[in-house]
């Protein structure tokens, strides 16, 4: 039998070590606690101020994983000044009906959005990089890169389209080597758990479903609720923008943490559910750590040790879990065996046993 890699599995963590950290959630997924830990000590190490968390009841408590308001104004939540400058440019510039948290963008080290700009918005500064990672990704897809949007939707609430406010964190517009007109559409995930709220269904959805020829049961129940949902429209909003004649072909990409297993559970589920037909949208499931050793292989060494460190490195959990564990106090003084002849026992004074004496 194969030994226990420990590296490869994340440590339910005693909820004294969130605490101390300040980052204990209830509801916290095992990834998710971790996820959250692994910020806070980021954080700390950075000497960043902790920021607050106020409930919908109104109260106010302290959490490690959020910056405080001047750290975030500042842009904390940003690995270098140039990609903070980017996402606040792309802010003032977001499309109609975008919707953008910009609190939860700024000052929540655990979100997705400010990953999705730390992982992409260099590549939108760097078009030769970009397409140096892309097409480690999906091989061929891109002789150039032409341009990368966020929260991008060909159109919200258009019919053509999902009819809905559905949009991709990220979207690459690409010519592929052969001339056509191509795009990698984005999914980001980080420490969701694919249970977030479910859209509400709409008719144009089920009409997408049986013409989009993506799936091999288009009434399939299990596309209409969570974890599905949420690829299931990302995916045919992706292939509408090719039915509507905008791009010849395009891959959805998914990109989460490889051991956030609720996601990679989900992804696995929802391939399987594809007919993945001749010149439909591919469906591109990249764990997170492939992103960035593709980063780094493409000539950015140093932004890929800053994710990396930032993201997926749970080396400093696994040290401050390894230490509470097995760093245990030692007693004071021995137990008393209960088998301990009479003759070894404590005696009174006048050398009668202690038991008798009493």
């Amino acid at each position: 039998m194969a030994l226990h890699n420990p590296e490869l599995l994340l440590p339910l963590i005693p909820e004294r070590l969130l605490r101390q950290a300040h980052v204990y959630e209830r509801h916290d997924s095992r990834f998710r606690a971790a996820a959250r830990l692994l910020q806070a000590l980021w954080r700390e190490r950075r000497k960043l101020p902790e920021g607050h968390y106020t409930n919908a009841a109104g109260a106010r408590r302290r959490l490690g994983s959020r910056l405080a308001v001047d750290a975030a104004r500042e842009g904390a939540n940003f690995i270098t000044p140039d990609i903070f400058g980017q996402a606040r440019l792309d802010l003032a510039y977001r499309e109609p009906g975008a919707l953008v948290d910009i609190e939860r963008m700024h000052a929540n080290l655990l979100s997705s959005m400010p990953l999705c700009f730390n992982l992409l918005a260099p590549l939108k500064a760097d078009k030769k990089l970009a397409r140096r990672v892309f097409n480690q990704l999906a091989p061929g897809i891109a002789k150039e890169i032409s341009h990368i949007q966020f929260e991008h939707s060909p159109g919200r609430g258009d019919p053509t389209f999902t009819a809905d406010g559905t949009a991709f964190d990220a979207f690459a517009t690409a010519r592929a080597p052969d001339g056509a007109k191509a795009f990698l559409a984005v999914e980001v995930k980080y420490s969701e758990s694919m249970t977030e709220p479910e859209a509400r269904l709409r008719p144009r959805y089920d009409e997408l479903a049986r013409s989009s020829g993506l799936y091999a049961e288009p009434n399939d129940e299990a596309l209409r609720k969570n974890p599905l949902q949420g690829l299931w429209r990302g995916h045919m909003l992706a292939q509408s923008t090719v039915d509507a004649g905008l791009y010849d072909r395009g891959i959805f990409m998914l990109i989460a943490p490889r051991q956030n297993r609720d996601v990679q559970r989900a992804a696995r589920a929802y391939a399987t559910r594809l007919t993945n037909a001749d010149g439909k949208v591919t469906f591109l499931n990249v764990e997170l750590e492939d992103v960035i050793d593709a980063v780094r292989s493409a000539g950015a060494p140093d932004l890929a040790a800053a994710l990396h460190e930032r993201y997926t490195d749970f080396g400093p959990v696994h040290d401050l879990v390894r230490r509470a564990c097995l760093d245990t106090p030692r007693r004071r003084r021995p137990l008393r065996s209960a088998t301990r002849p009479a003759s070894t026992r404590p005696r009174s004074p006048r050398g009668v046993p202690m038991a008798a004496a009493r």
